[in-house]
């Protein structure tokens, strides 16, 4: 298991770019307090997955891409979604089953879908969605669209086969795909010592002959940094990329996770490191920010986060009529 790092380095970043980052992962946190909330109340309903920990990744890989640049995701993924433009309005929405979600309320927490922000779903399966990040990076490619498609997924899928076939059809390819393994240590409820026989994640992308390398998914600009390089690399038509970046959820895995497969005192010793408690104080060392700007900051996110509250509240449930739309094909075969 990794282990916080705990030295806190220096930001060499403008005053505007730390508050935009830091901006950034207090909305996913806030965002997904809120789920939480929501969800203990009866508004959210089936699976929730909260990204709570983890939001420097989502955070420093969507600052390196282009809005034109693909996105695939876990049923973990608001955090990626609101990262990657998708409005924290459609999205709530959507997990309140309203037809004002981004996907029509049919999808909730683990199928977000935004066709415009090229935001191309949460998938439930795990490991399920890596071909179809090889496929979409396929097209782009036969269409010599300079792109990436980046594709996040937990070292839990690394155990699949679908992981190793999309890896080796990615190199074979020559696909622009940035591979992002978001490693938690505990994948659904199991330590990493215990399902992988090699722990170093990224050294399974090596063997593939794809560039690779281990990030400090907690640091926000170590991340950034990393999927600047990654993506620079992929846009030169040198092919795909891997970054493992070793983070730590400090939610249960689920919110019918009993989580008895840690401590709690784990837990809160990581919580001391986290993404958002490390940057707020390199930025106060440096002058970077003031207490009065946090609180801005947070004024902001919270309006917006209730805002989105409001919104699915006052959303529209589909119409019985409208049940069966979208299960069949309303084409009719022409022989």
């Amino acid at each position: 298991m990794h282990q916080p790092n705990k030295i806190l380095t220096p930001v060499h970043i403008s005053k505007a770019d730390a508050q935009h980052l830091l901006h950034q992962m207090l909305r996913i946190r806030r965002f997904e307090e809120k789920a939480a909330e929501m969800y203990t109340q009866g508004h959210i309903k089936g699976f929730l997955h909260l990204y709570i920990g983890e939001e420097a990744v989502a955070v420093g890989i969507m600052d390196a891409l282009q809005p034109e640049d693909g996105v695939v995701a876990t049923y973990r993924e608001h955090g990626h979604a609101l990262a990657k433009g998708v409005s924290a309005n459609s999205i709530m929405a959507e997990m309140f089953g309203k037809e004002e979600g981004c996907s029509r309320g049919r999808g909730g927490s683990m199928h977000l879908f935004d066709a415009e922000t090229r935001f191309f779903g949460g998938n439930a399966i795990v490991g399920g969605h890596l071909p179809l990040a090889v496929g979409l990076a396929l097209a782009d490619k036969m269409q010599q669209k300079q792109v990436v498609t980046a594709c996040f997924f937990g070292e839990g899928a690394v155990a699949e086969g679908e992981f190793h076939e999309s890896l080796n059809l990615a190199a074979l390819w020559q696909t622009p795909v940035l591979f992002v393994c978001e490693n938690n240590g505990y994948a659904m409820g199991t330590a990493l010592d215990l399902s992988e026989s090699e722990m170093d994640i990224h050294a399974k992308a090596a063997s593939y002959q794809i560039p690779s390398e281990v990030v400090d998914g907690m640091d926000v600009l170590a991340v950034r940094q990393a999927a600047e390089r990654a993506a620079a690399h992929i846009r030169s038509g040198k092919g795909p990329y891997f970054l493992e970046c070793r983070t730590y959820r400090f939610r249960a895995h689920s919110m019918f996770d009993a989580e008895l497969y840690r401590d709690k005192s784990e837990v809160e010793e990581w919580k001391k490191y986290g993404p958002i408690t490390s940057f707020i104080k390199r930025l106060k060392n440096q002058d970077l920010i003031s207490e009065a700007e946090i609180l801005e900051l947070e004024n902001q996110v919270a309006a917006e986060v209730n805002e989105s509250v409001k919104f699915a509240e006052s959303g529209t449930l589909e119409s019985e009529a409208n049940l069966l739309r979208f299960v069949y094909s309303e084409k009719k075969l022409v022989m």
